[in-house]
C-alpha cells in the first residue's frame, strides 16, 4: 500500500467563518480523529491534499501526518476517513482523517473492476451487467489492496460472478454478503414496439399477432373448398 506524507498545521478556531478564510488561501480545514481521544483541528494546502489523493490507493492512501503549529503535536498516521466536496465545482472543503496502527485491522472499501471481455458480450450481443463498484474489507492497513479485478471473459450469457467466488489477497478478508451477484452477462436487450404502431391501428401488437393466427385456419379452409366447386362443375 502506498504511504504518503503530508505537512499540516493545527488551529484553534473552528466554524463556517474561519473555514471560509481558510478556503480564500487555498487551505483546507480538517478534523483527526481517534477514539477515546479528543479530536484534533487541523490546516493544510489544497495542492498537497490534491497530490496525496492521485496516488494508485486513491483515497485508500496511507497518510503521515507531520504536524506543526502552536498547539503541537505527534506526527499521526491516518486514512481518509470523509471528504467534502463543492457538489457543483468538485472543490475539497473540508476532509476527515482517522489515526490508525499499522498493527491493527482496518475496514474499508476497495473499487472492483473488471478485466477483458465477455464471451457472451462479444458472441451473442449480451451485456455485462457491473453491479457491485466496491468490496469491502478487512485486513492490515498496510495489505489494502489499490482495487480488485475480476477477469470476466470466460462469462457466457447468464453466467454470473458471485462475492462468494472472488478471490482476494492473503489477509485480506471480504465482508459483503457471499451471496451477492458483482457481474452478470445478461441477454441482448429487445426493443419495445414504437409508439407509433400501436397508435396506428388501436391495438396492441400481441393482439395483431393473436388475430391473424386464428384467422389463417378459415383463409387455408377456404382453399381447400375451391376445387370441390371445381369438380361438382365438370360433372355437369
Amino acid at each position: 500500500m502506498e504511504k504518503v506524507i503530508l505537512k499540516v498545521e493545527t488551529r484553534e478556531g473552528t466554524g463556517k467563518r474561519i473555514a471560509k478564510d481558510l478556503r480564500k488561501k487555498a487551505l483546507i480545514p480538517a478534523v483527526a480523529y481517534k477514539a477515546g481521544e479528543k479530536s484534533l483541528s487541523l490546516q493544510l494546502p489544497v495542492g498537497d491534499m490534491n497530490e496525496a489523493l492521485h496516488t494508485k490507493a486513491g483515497e485508500n492512501v496511507i497518510i503521515t501526518l507531520k504536524i506543526a503549529g502552536p498547539a503541537k503535536a505527534k506526527d499521526k498516521t491516518v486514512v481518509i476517513k470523509e471528504i467534502q466536496r463543492d457538489p457543483i465545482k468538485g472543490e475539497i472543503l473540508h476532509v476527515d482523517f482517522n489515526e490508525i496502527s499499522l498493527t491493527e485491522m482496518l475496514k474499508v472499501n476497495v473499487p472492483l473492476m473488471s478485466k477483458g471481455e465477455s464471451s457472451g458480450v462479444k458472441k451473442d450481443g449480451g451485456v455485462l451487467e457491473h453491479i457491485i463498484w466496491e468490496l469491502q474489507v478487512e485486513c492490515l492497513p498496510t495489505d489494502i489492496p489499490e482495487k480488485i479485478e475480476l477477469d470476466v471473459t470466460s462469462l457466457n450469457i447468464g453466467d454470473a460472478i458471485y462475492v462468494k467466488n472472488i478471490v482476494l489477497p492473503e489477509g485480506v478478508k471480504v465482508l459483503n454478503d457471499p451471496e451477492l451477484i458483482a457481474f452478470i452477462v445478461k441477454p441482448p436487450k429487445v426493443e419495445a414496439p414504437k409508439v407509433e404502431e400501436v397508435e396506428e391501428t388501436g391495438v396492441e401488437p400481441e393482439l395483431i399477432r393473436k388475430k391473424k393466427e386464428e384467422e389463417a385456419p378459415e383463409e387455408g379452409a377456404k382453399k381447400e373448398e375451391a376445387p370441390k366447386e371445381a369438380k361438382k362443375e365438370e360433372k355437369k
